[in-house]
């Protein structure tokens, strides 16, 4: 069976070959009537765009290249569900990487997707090393780094600042009286090591720091690793009475070996977590987390993609910082 071509979808849709072209290299130059009519017209005739062919003409595909540095994490699920909800009717797929929380697994894939000739590339952080970062400003698309804030991006850079967001938090804490404050953290990206750094600059201020209220594992998040970490912290630190974690999965395992401990949050122990995920607003007692908008960072450096390929120009301000929200709950209230 002959395998149906543009003049086909064209002669089905009552439109020429470059017009059908048009609607699928940029599908907001032609009318919705127009655009329903071609794309009915290539589900009925069962017609594939010829990527290759498509990538030559424009010199980009339509591919977005997206690299995280985890599948499992919610915080990035809800980012690529961002990025979807923008491309979504759009000509444009995505196309994911995992770097494994590896800055060195990160240079070696950033290669093999500027071999795709991408629209574009959203990749998380700023922590790259110099050889990614001299082949992703030598790239021929726009790069978004995300879930950070800089002064120098690649390209731009779309997110917010870890180290303010950790000091409003701390701060927060020690406003409602908590003073033996440990930083529990886990992994130790580059973020958490931001979010550190905030906490300790308020515990500074306050002269309370003590670096043995400083509690940090490589190893995963999870609400296991969460409980394991108070019972260490508690062995060393036993007059501890507040908590900042770097991320709700540890909240959340702190909050329940308080419970088994019977330890009282928060007259005997503040608990505040980090993301504001969902499950923390449902413990009893709730737990305060910073709130993070990773699904508006996942549609805006989409959207400044799409934008770019349209061919508006680089923003004057490269750093778009999308702010965050300190979510005030019942596990760090002590005082009305």
């Amino acid at each position: 069976m002959k395998k149906p071509t543009l003049i086909d979808v064209g002669k089905e849709s009552g439109v020429s070959a470059i017009t059908v072209s048009r609607a699928l290299r940029d599908p907001d130059r032609v009318s919705v009537a127009l655009r329903k009519r071609v794309f009915a017209a290539i589900e009925k005739l069962g017609y594939v765009p010829d990527a290759a062919a498509a990538t030559l003409a424009s010199n980009r595909s339509s591919v977005i290249a997206v690299l995280v540095p985890s599948f499992s994490n919610y915080v990035f699920s809800d980012v690529l569900a961002g990025a979807s909800s923008v491309i979504e009717g759009t000509k444009y797929s995505i196309q994911i990487g995992n770097t494994g929380y590896s800055a060195l697994t990160e240079e070696a894939m950033i290669p093999k997707f500027l071999t795709l000739k991408p629209a574009g590339i959203v990749i998380a952080g700023v922590d790259q090393t110099e050889k990614s970062r001299k082949m992703l400003k030598a790239a021929d698309c726009p790069v978004v780094q995300i879930m950070d804030a800089s002064d120098d991006p690649i390209d731009v850079i779309v997110g917010f600042s870890n180290f303010q967001a950790a000091a409003q938090a701390v701060a927060h804490m020690v406003e409602q009286g908590f003073r033996r404050i440990a930083f529990v953290g886990t992994r130790m990206d580059p973020r958490t090591q931001q979010r550190m750094a905030g906490y300790r600059s308020v515990m500074e201020e306050h002269g309370l720091f003590d670096a043995a209220l400083l509690v940090t594992t490589p190893q995963k998040s999870s609400v296991e690793i969460g409980r394991h970490l108070l019972g260490s912290l508690l062995d060393t630190v036993p007059d501890c009475d507040g908590v900042f974690c770097n991320n709700d999965d540890v909240a959340v395992g702190i909050a329940l070996e308080c419970h088994r401990r019977n330890i009282r949050i928060p007259q005997n122990m503040g608990i505040c977590g980090f993301n504001d995920l969902g499950t923390t607003s449902q413990m009893q007692p709730a737990i305060t987390s910073v709130n993070t908008p990773r699904a508006e960072i996942g549609a805006r450096a989409a959207q400044y993609i799409l934008d770019r390929n349209a061919g508006q120009p680089q923003p004057e301000n490269r750093n778009i910082d999308l702010g965050f929200a300190l979510q005030v709950r019942a596990s760090t209230q002590r005082t009305a």
